[in-house]
Formats: structure tokens, C-alpha cells, sequence
């Protein structure tokens, strides 16, 4: 028997607070939505102004980065890459995406969950995804 280290709603709401103040900061809007271990959403929230379109989009990269532990957007140049490249469908999965800002919390080595990020230029959803990432594992670990 194993345990499996999860965020849960502590960390999704911390997560979730301070994007919404760093996009407010930036004067833009966005959704974020949250993933624990296994890829499934633990919290969702769409911005005043945040585009409709970019709730399903956020949940999928969220889901992406729990799932492979790795950034969606590293998913989404190796399914474009010439020489190794692979159809995303492969994975079984149409909630897999390769759209940057998903963005895995990793502790101790394993995946703990995911934030993601829709609704900004993708480099600004990277950049602040992996704000509150940095962010979430500050109270996680408590440095």
C-alpha cells in the first residue's frame, strides 16, 4: 500500500487568490482552474471579463499537467516536433492539451497536482502559473 500526496482546497484557493491579484495587477483577466494528483478538478474560477472559451481550455491544461507531471506546453512541442512527434490522441484522453499554462506542483518528486492558466498571451499564462506554483509550494514547505 502507498500514499499519494494531493493539494486539496487549501491550496487551490491560495493558488486561485493570487492569480486573480497578479492579473488584476496586469489589468487582465483569466481562468484558472486547479488539479489535484490525478488529474481531476479540485477549483475553477473564471475572472470578470475571463472568455468563456477558456474554461474548458484552463481545466484541460490543468488535467495535462497532473496526468504526464510535466508542463502542458513540454506535451505540446513534443506532439509538434517534426522528428518526434506523436498524435496527442494516443493518449486516450481528449482532455489532453498542449496549450502552455498547466503547470505541475511537484513535492518531494512526485506530482501533487496542477494549476493552470487560460486567457492571457501563453507566455503570461506560464509566467504566472508557475508564480502561484512557486507560490503553493512556499506554504507547502513552508520556506
Amino acid at each position: 500500500m502507498y500514499e499519494i500526496r494531493t493539494i486539496g482546497q487549501p491550496e487551490a484557493s491560495r493558488a486561485i487568490e493570487f492569480i486573480i491579484a497578479e492579473a488584476t495587477r496586469r489589468n487582465k483577466a483569466a481562468v484558472i482552474a486547479v488539479a489535484d494528483a490525478y488529474g481531476e478538478i479540485i477549483a475553477v474560477m473564471r475572472m470578470d471579463r475571463g472568455s468563456l472559451a477558456s474554461i474548458k481550455i484552463a481545466q484541460h491544461k490543468a488535467f495535462t499537467a497532473a496526468r504526464e507531471g510535466k508542463p502542458s506546453k513540454e506535451i505540446g512541442n513534443r506532439v509538434r516536433s517534426a522528428e518526434s512527434g506523436f498524435d496527442i490522441a494516443y493518449l486516450a484522453d481528449e482532455r489532453f492539451t498542449g496549450f502552455g499554462g498547466g503547470i505541475p506542483v511537484m513535492v518531494e518528486g512526485r506530482c501533487a497536482g496542477a494549476i493552470a492558466i487560460s486567457g492571457l498571451p501563453e507566455a503570461e499564462d506560464i509566467e504566472i502559473c508557475q508564480m502561484a506554483v512557486d507560490e503553493v509550494l512556499r506554504h507547502l514547505t513552508g520556506t
